[in-house]
């Protein structure tokens, strides 16, 4: 899995690319976290380059979101495959996460 991080408009975009398992998403967290304590409350994940992601990732989307409930905090995914929404929508998460088809789309709404 690759990770990458910037900014845009106050907001960190996070783009992951390859496979979000048990193996993999620890890292992803740490990423995550990482911005987090750094001040960043608008936390956007860019799944264009994800084909697949398991509880173990699902878990760390949620621990997000959790994180970022305060007066201000943004979180939100954009760019999911059809596979990857399929089992968001499965596991009842597309009601929890704001949901977006592009990132101009998510910052916009912001």
């Amino acid at each position: 899995m690759e990770i990458s991080t910037r900014t845009q408009d106050g907001s960190t975009i996070i783009s992951i690319a390859g496979r979000i398992d048990t193996a993999t998403a620890p890292a992803l967290e740490r990423v995550i976290n990482t911005e987090i304590a750094s001040g960043n409350h608008q936390v956007l994940l860019n799944f264009s380059g994800v084909s697949y992601i398991s509880s173990g990732g699902l878990r760390v989307l949620l621990a997000t979101a959790k994180k970022l409930k305060g007066a201000g905090d943004r979180f939100g995914i954009c760019c999911l495959s059809p596979e990857v929404l399929k089992i968001l929508k499965l596991a009842g998460f597309t009601s929890i996460f704001s949901i977006h088809s592009s990132e101009g789309e998510a910052l916009a709404g912001w």
